[in-house]
Order: structure tokens, then sequence, then C-alpha cells
């Protein structure tokens, strides 16, 4: 488990509003982390088309070396990482990210570095997300966050291709799982 908390000067920067303004009320913002190769535009910086293939740290990430080590620490080609926030009383409305499953060959992970107990994200169930854990979520089902609480709601939220890495690490948490059950 990784120790939730931010970047000493992630709190300084400055963060765009997520370009998916049909999706959410409030306030949902991003801070690019990586982004691809030569992209300056901040929409594109945040959510890269399936078809591009060089993925680079933005300047934000370079000034953070403690989410370069948590990052580094997942030994499969990364794409997009990003800083969500969710301020207190927005919503993400119920949405899928089409290319975003195991099964597609990308996966999508969270690391929530804030949070608190009021916050909501539903996917097929209510899941609670632990600040310092690391989630695999199929955002290819439908999904949506609600932030109840009074605090607000930071996620590390990256894509990533599949490759044997992450097939040996979902092979032992389903064995794991198995075993459980």
């Amino acid at each position: 488990m990784w120790q939730p908390r931010l970047c000493r000067r992630a709190s300084s920067y400055t963060s765009i509003a997520h370009c998916i303004r049909q999706n959410y009320e409030g306030d949902w913002s991003v801070i690019p982390l990586r982004s691809p190769a030569g992209e300056i535009h901040p929409g594109r910086m945040i959510n890269a088309d399936r078809d591009a293939c060089a993925f680079v740290a933005t300047p934000y990430l370079e000034r953070c070396p403690y989410f370069r080590q948590v990052l580094d620490s997942f030994r499969c080609p990364l794409r997009v990482v990003r800083l969500m926030r969710l301020i207190p009383g927005s919503i993400i409305k119920e949405h899928t990210d089409l290319d975003l499953s195991f099964e597609n060959g990308m996966v999508g992970i969270h690391i929530p570095i804030a949070t608190n107990d009021a916050g909501k994200f539903q996917l097929n169930r209510s899941v609670v997300l632990e600040a310092g854990s690391a989630w695999y979520l199929r955002l290819s089902d439908p999904h949506s966050v609600a932030n109840r609480g009074s605090t607000d709601r930071v996620h590390m939220v990256f894509d990533a291709n599949v490759n044997d890495w992450v097939k040996a690490l979902f092979e032992s948490a389903m064995a794991q799982a198995g075993a459980e059950a």
C-alpha cells in the first residue's frame, strides 16, 4: 500500500476542468501527469485516443518524485496518468469508458489519494476505495461517482496497456479470490 499523500507542489498547480462537461455536475478537475508525446491541448492531454502510442511525463509529474515512484511500481506500459479532483457536492454522472477493460487490452487503475466516507463510487455496486490502495475498475461498465462529503476527493487515475505483468497480476488475484471463496 502506498502512503496517501500529495506531491508537496501539486496543491499549487492549476487544474483544468474535465473536458466532457455533460458527464458531471459541480467541479471535476484534472492535472495531467502523463500525456501523449507533444500534446499541449488540455482535453487531449487527459483523454488520449486509443491509437496514441508514445506517452511522456508532463512537467507536473517531473516535479513529483513520489508520484513517479508509485507509477514505476507498475511494470506495464502506462498511457495517460492524471490527478482527478471532485469537490464536495459534485457528481460524475453514469457513463462508460468503452476502451477500459482487461478484455479489451487496456486497464483503468484508480489510486485514491484523498477521500472521505461520504464519497460513493458506483460500478455494478457501491465500491469503497480506500486512500493509498490501487484498484482495477472495469470502466467499460456503467459507473458514477458522488462526493457527498465535506472534503475533496482526489484520485491518481491511469490507463495502462495489458501486458504479461498485468496478466500475471490478474491471474494471481483470481486464484486468491477462488481460494478465499
